[in-house]
């Protein structure tokens, strides 16, 4: 009997006025692999992330995590089933250092109540240990210890989006969405943005949903793409076959797009496999 899969999405829809933005989409995240979700903007990509993260709730459908159903769990409860997202807009806190954006990521670990922290009891002493390794460790990891103490602000773009990344590591998700992780990157960060995520799924077992526009970095971290398409799913496939499928580059191109041309407009952009 296979294995059930991590994130089950069954036809699933959201509508904003009379505006289908997804409609029916489906498919399923197996444990331990790095799915994205690619295709033009407007496609649906975000809204489906939103979705999966309980920050919308949808007109129709179900998600199901770990045989679990979604909908009616709330966002801020989403972190305790096991999953963390990042944001194609950075979300931390600019006044904080590094180490205490982490330490506020781990906060669906806490268990001991407000008076036992207020009163800092043996049981909040150990629980604050508990805390500040696991932060260590995913700076370690990443191998920004040079910034643990630096402010937010203070820090290059670059930089921050892999703050972002540890703040959602540091809750110890099952499930880790990644918010189009190389947005505002140039070629050297987008390169290591994929080795940290090759690194997440090998060494720390955790699975990867991504939001992408750079198909250079879809192509070379993914086992699984889904395409879409004005709110539709396209195609599910291996990134090389997602990438040749006719009906994809319809959707980036247009009716009069042919594969050379689309093969040649991105390495032109971005080098070979490139796509914004």
């Amino acid at each position: 009997m296979s294995e059930q899969p991590l994130l089950e999405v069954e036809n699933l829809s959201m509508t904003f006025g009379g505006l289908k933005a997804v409609q029916d989409v489906r498919f399923e995240v197996c444990r331990g692999e790095v799915f994205s979700l690619i295709g033009p903007n407007g496609a649906g990509k975000t809204t489906v992330f939103n979705l999966i993260s309980r920050i919308l709730s949808a007109t129709s459908g179900s998600i199901r995590f770990k045989g679990e159903e979604l909908s009616s769990v709330s966002a801020h409860k989403i972190a305790h089933r096991g999953i963390a997202r990042t944001f194609q807009n950075i979300e931390l806190f600019e006044q904080a250092t590094v180490l205490q954006n982490l330490l506020i990521g781990w906060h669906r670990h806490v268990k001991t109540s407000f008076w036992q922290n207020a009163c800092f009891t043996n049981g909040a002493r150990a629980q604050e240990r508990s805390v500040r390794e696991a932060a260590e460790n995913v700076i370690e990891f990443l191998k920004i210890q040079q910034f643990r103490d630096i402010a937010i602000h203070s820090l290059p773009y670059g930089t921050r989006k892999v703050v972002e990344l540890a703040r959602g590591l540091v809750s110890g998700p099952e499930l880790l969405l990644l918010d189009e992780p190389s947005s505002g990157l140039n070629v050297d960060e987008t390169f290591q943005m994929g080795e940290w995520i090759k690194r997440i799924q090998g060494e720390l077992g955790i699975t990867v949903l991504m939001v992408e526009h750079d198909m250079s970095l879809v192509t070379r971290v993914s086992d699984r793409v889904l395409a879409m398409n004005q709110g539709q799913v396209i195609l599910v496939g291996r990134p090389a076959e997602v990438q040749s499928d006719a009906r994809v580059v319809e959707a980036y191109l247009g009716a009069s797009g042919d594969l050379s041309r689309f093969r040649r407009t991105t390495e032109l952009q971005y080098g070979p496999g490139g796509l914004r």
